[in-house]
């Protein structure tokens, strides 16, 4: 009897495992920079059994930039400013389009990002120095666009709540997205600067579905604590959005509407989705796990995305350029789905959600000197 045909937004029965236990990459692809590449032979650590491989473990390194603003200047993204605490990530997202931000260090965007972490401890600091310049103009400053702030390190190095301290003490605006519930330790700073205009959050939830997210965001927060964070910054006044991404056609889109729908209860106020995107080695690393863990899927999810993205495994121009949600069917399709359930939820666009206040912002006194000058 034939199979009937299975549309976006139904899937059949997951057949993932989880292979190798608290990370998301299964190996080290060669970085574009690395003057040797490497292959893997029958004498190779990644041809041994999982059962008697070591576990791949944490590093931690410490590095002492010069600046912790960045000026980002993209057609793609709506900020102008970022801060990113850590380079590497420890949730090991498979799909994490910073990975590739490692090979610029001759290391790899696969298990190398997510073991290999460098942690910028000197942040507030630099920040204070950066904020009290005289000719520092003002712009909301977006965390954790890149790597996550909240990843599992930031419990002990609390770099994250030092920086939102300092931003705090400024009257700074803010804007966080993460994928941890740990950013709810941080309610006692956040809450004040949300009643003064001048902070919010977004939570990023991929998947409902325990197992894919264990199998795609293994060190990640369950999905069950993730809404519970939101519910948490929603309720402590914070203006709190829902991330949907990425979208992975034929993998998790079925769950768009549910997951907002979910969201809007627990009190989301606006929105956002994203649809995957595999640039540089992020495409080798995604379909080595793909073939991995849904392997039935793996041939027709790829065609889904190199449709998305012009026949290529990514392009900006296709997927993320001016009226790209038009030029395929899929991505036609999810913005639809997407706004009939923003109507349906009362949940807004993340672009008609209310300004941060960058009106308020001084320099402090104690950081200043003026109190002590001018008596």
């Amino acid at each position: 009897m034939a199979q009937p045909n299975i549309l976006p937004f139904q899937q059949p029965k997951r057949e993932l495992k989880i292979r190798e236990k608290g990370r998301g990459a299964r190996s080290n692809v060669t970085g574009r920079y690395e003057p040797l590449t490497r292959e893997r032979s029958e004498e190779d650590w990644d041809a041994l059994p999982i059962e008697d491989r070591a576990p791949a473990k944490t590093s931690l390194t410490v590095e002492f930039p010069r600046t912790i603003i960045n000026k980002v200047v993209s057609p793609y993204v709506g900020f102008e400013r970022s801060i990113n605490p850590y380079r590497g990530c420890e949730h090991g997202c498979i799909y994490c389009f910073a990975r590739p931000t490692h090979t610029y260090y001759g290391l790899s965007a696969g298990l190398d990002f997510e073991t290999r972490l460098y942690a910028k401890p000197s942040g507030p600091e630099l920040l204070k120095r950066e904020l009290s310049n005289p000719r520092y103009k003002v712009r909301p400053i977006m965390i954790g666009t890149n790597t996550d702030a909240y990843q599992p390190v930031e419990r002990e190095q609390l770099i994250m709540r030092g920086l939102l301290q300092v931003l705090s003490d400024f009257r700074h605006p803010v804007s966080i997205l993460t994928k941890s519930n740990l950013i709810t330790r941080d309610l006692d700073i956040l809450g004040p600067m949300a009643e003064r205009g001048i902070a919010r959050a977004m939570v990023s939830i991929t998947t409902q579905d325990r197992a894919l997210a264990r199998a795609m965001e293994p060190r990640c927060p369950t999905p069950e604590r993730r809404f519970e964070a939101l519910g948490q910054l929603a309720a402590a006044g914070i203006p709190t959005g829902i991330m949907l991404g990425p979208m992975i056609p034929g993998l998790n889109d079925s769950e768009l509407e549910s997951i907002m729908t979910r969201a809007a209860e627990l009190g989301a106020s606006y929105s956002a989705y994203t649809v995957l995107r595999l640039p540089q080695e992020v495409s080798p690393i995604f379909q080595e796990w793909l073939e991995a863990f849904a392997p039935t899927r793996a041939r027709r999810i790829m065609n889904h995305i190199r449709t998305i993205n012009g026949g290529k495994d990514y392009d900006p121009h296709w997927s993320r350029g001016e009226d790209s949600e038009v030029k395929t069917p899929f991505r036609k399709l999810i913005a639809q789905r997407y706004y009939h359930a923003q109507r349906r939820t009362g949940i807004i666009p993340r672009e008609q959600r209310v300004s941060l206040d960058c009106t308020q912002f001084r320099v402090p006194e104690r950081v200043s000197g003026q109190g002590d000058l001018f008596g």
